[in-house]
Formats: C-alpha cells, structure tokens, sequence
C-alpha cells in the first residue's frame, strides 16, 4: 500500500510550507515450484528507501537500514502481530495462489516475431538488425540470433522486459552486423506458450536483387489478375444467347484482347466495343449483355 502524508508546521503564528514524505508497505509472495516452497516478505520503505522487513526465512522484523532498526524491534514486540506475518506464508500467500492460479500462473499469450533493419542502407554497410518479439506472457523468454545457421553472441544488446501495461510484454533482440549478400539471419524465440522455437528469417539482398525480386512479384500478380478476369469474363457470360465459337490460338487471342484492349492491327481499329477477329472483320465484345464466346481445339 502506498499513502503520502502531510504535516505542516507552525512557527511565530505563521503557517510554513509543507513538508511531504512517502511511507510504503509492501507484501511480496515468493513461489518455488509451485507452492512446494513459499516465501513472504513484508517491506516498508521510507521515501522509497527500505529501512526494514520481515521475511518468512527469518521468522521475525530486521532493520535494513539504521532509520528500521526502532521500527523492527517494536513490530517483534507486538506478539500477535509477529505471529500474523509468521502464518501469511499459509494464510496469505498459498491461499491466494490457489485462488489466482487459472488466470496467472497458467496464463499463456504467444508473441508476436518481427524482424528488420534499423536502417535502410546498402549492403556490406554496419547496420543494426532488430528483433521485435511483443504481446507474450509470462515473462519468461529467451531470444537468439543466427548467422548462416551459427549463433551470434558478440554484438548482441537487449532493452530487457518491458512491461506493457496490459498483462503482456514486449522485448527488443538487436544484433549488430555488416549484412553481407547472400547471407541468412534468423531471430530464434523460446517462450512457455509454444512447444518449438519461432523463427523469423532476414536475408540480405543486394539493390538489385531486390529490384528483380519485386519485378518478379509484381509480373506473377499481374498474371493473376489478367487469368481472374479471363475466367469471369467467361463465366459470367455462358448463359447468354449469342454463341461465338473460336478455334486454337484464335480463342487465346480474342480473350487477350478482350483483357488489354487490343483492336485490328493490320486492317483499323473496331469500334463500338468490338474486337478484331481473324478474318479482320470487327465482332462484338463478349462482355455486353447476352453475348458468349467459347474456345474450341480442332
């Protein structure tokens, strides 16, 4: 419990100002094994500075400091209230353990891996590669990094457990390095809430691969998109009136025209939402209202 007091005091008639100090108890509850072993611990602290305690091990009030060493020899003279810390390893802290334990010891929320750069910068440059592992619980965790699948130890620096506020935390792996192309790292994270390890990969890419990586997606969505088209184009007008039949290679070309807008090359352009056709001549676009087209091998 924490409560700020405030004592003025008078002088000459005359009121001075405030003199403020914190005064702090603290009850901790230490488990081992569950509760095979349990240690309770009652602090007081004096504008945040703990000046004595009782601890289940000892079994009476200590001083910690020279300002506790009045105040642990008057709670050891308080017989019942001695005795009321001697039994809250039972009372207080087994009891409430049993009463917690569904929603904090066997609480298990699974985090969330991320890996990046701390910069954007070419390669064979020094970078920091960051791993950002949040939202888990409990706090147990144990984050490495790998190179090449070898384990990297020099060079690594950790913010440590931060505590998010909302039962869950959140923790920053950094690893520094001179990324290399070609080269593979691997943020590797161990938590209660999973039965393997994660594993997040960055790979070093140059510019330019990177450039023809892109190129590449880019190209196979768009194929996607051209193909999704075609097929509904298609289906969409099977239960039209007007049956258009093309044959081989003809079929391939009206449904690309139809997809990119492709109009007669050799002999014009058609009009009016018509396409060219193999004889040169301009029919009408499969898309408008009862109309369909089917393509046929010979």
């Amino acid at each position: 419990t924490t409560k700020p007091r405030v004592l003025p005091l008078a002088k000459a008639g005359h009121l001075m100002p405030a003199t403020r100090f914190l005064e702090q108890a603290k009850r901790e509850c230490h488990f081992f094994n569950g509760t095979e072993r349990v240690r309770f611990l009652d602090r007081y602290f004096h504008n945040q500075e703990e000046y004595a305690r009782f601890d289940s091990d000892v079994g009476e009030f200590r001083a910690v400091t020279e300002l506790g060493r009045r105040s642990a020899e008057y709670f050891n003279s308080q017989k019942d209230f001695l005795e009321q810390a001697r039994t809250a390893v039972d009372n207080y802290c087994r009891y409430n353990y049993g009463v917690g334990e569904s929603f904090t010891v066997q609480r298990r929320v699974q985090p969330k891996v991320t890996v990046y750069p701390a910069k954007t910068q070419p390669l064979q440059h020094h970078n920091l590669l960051v791993c950002s592992v949040s939202g888990f619980y409990p706090g147990s965790i144990e984050v490495r990094w790998f190179r090449n699948g070898q384990e990297e130890k020099a060079g690594v620096v950790s913010t440590g457990l931060i505590q998010n506020g909302d039962w869950t935390f959140q923790t920053l792996v950094m690893l520094e390095t001179v990324p290399r192309s070609g080269e593979v790292y691997t943020c590797q994270v161990e938590h209660p809430s999973v039965t393997s390890p994660l594993t997040v990969e960055w790979r070093a890419r140059s510019e330019s691969a990177q450039s023809k990586m892109l190129s590449g997606v880019g190209g196979f969505v768009l194929g996607l998109l051209f193909l999704g088209a075609g097929l509904f184009i298609y289906f969409r007008n099977q239960k039209g009136e007007k049956h258009v039949t093309l044959h081989g290679s003809h079929g391939l070309f009206l449904l690309l025209s139809a997809l990119v807008g492709v109009g007669c090359g050799v002999r014009g352009i058609c009009v009016g939402g018509q396409i060219c056709f193999h004889t040169f001549k301009c029919i009408s676009f499969p898309l408008f209202p009862r109309t369909r087209w089917t393509s046929a091998n010979r």
